[in-house]
């Protein structure tokens, strides 16, 4: 039987690896006061400030410094993504114990996701903590709501890694329990995608289906254009900067062409 109790979370060599690589330039006097800052402002406190720093930079930044190459916020967001999963279900769970298991993945679905989390760094400051490289800044990187919900997870990451799970659930909480309500109260972003299907089977036996037609922009800026098709009648294209936001808009213009916007329950 393992002993969970044995492992030391500082003794795996990829994060000692990849902390000691980072640590080899020091924060400036002017970086570390922006930090500070940040901590201050959400009420967390962060023993390593380096950490929080890998937190805030991004791919584009070490893929144009060769000093920094593959040293960026990518493996803190991985670890963040599972912290944030984990607190968001546990309040769940014990916060709707009445509601069944479907009602709660909808609710962690959408609190978890992009169009949430990305507002919620804008709210906090990440925008303007972020380290990008000059090309990604030029194509307005710093706005991104990809970059943005990404960061939001590693600073979670890092969080848990410098202070425990504890520290880090709580700081998960404070930013996702607003958000919790919002959509219990029917005030958040509607999953027009759960909407329609769930309204066409009952009506048809059928399921949308949707099409991606195009994709347009370059790499880093793509633009994605999706119809849905609800038997003969196709709504669309409708855009958006990743193919599940255009499935959401085409969701929602069939929605609303169909029953004039309003939302049944």
């Amino acid at each position: 039987m393992l002993n969970f109790n044995s492992f030391n979370i500082n003794g795996f060599s990829g994060f000692s690896s990849l902390n000691s690589l980072f640590q080899k330039s020091s924060l400036s006097s002017e970086r570390k006061s922006l930090l500070v800052s940040f901590c201050r402002e959400l009420s967390i406190k962060f023993n390593d400030l380096q950490l929080l720093d890998l937190a805030f930079h991004h791919r584009s930044f070490s893929n144009e410094n060769s000093e920094h190459k593959h040293i960026n916020n990518e493996r803190l967001e991985f670890l963040g993504d599972s912290v944030l999963g984990m607190a968001t279900a546990s309040f769940l769970y014990e916060d709707m114990m009445e509601n069944p298991e479907g009602d709660l993945a909808k609710i962690k679905s959408n609190v978890v996701s992009e169009k949430s989390l990305a507002p919620i760094a804008r709210r906090i400051g990440i925008d303007k903590m972020l380290v990008l490289g000059r090309g990604e800044e030029l194509s307005g990187g710093r706005n991104k709501d990809a970059i943005l919900a990404d960061a939001v997870e590693a600073v979670i990451g890092a969080l848990y890694l410098d202070s425990g799970y504890e520290a880090a659930q709580k700081f998960v909480l404070s930013l996702i329990v607003p958000e919790i309500k919002k959509v219990q109260q029917n005030k958040g972003q509607k999953d027009y995608k759960t909407i329609l299907q769930e309204y066409y089977q009952k009506k048809c036996k059928l399921c949308p289906v949707y099409e991606l037609v195009k994709k347009t922009g370059p790499d880093h800026d793509r633009t994605f254009w999706v119809c849905v098709k609800l038997g003969n009648d196709v709504f669309g294209p409708c855009s958006g900067k990743n193919k599940k936001s255009a499935e959401q808009s085409a969701a929602k213009l069939a929605w609303e062409s169909l029953n004039g916007g309003v939302v049944h329950h």
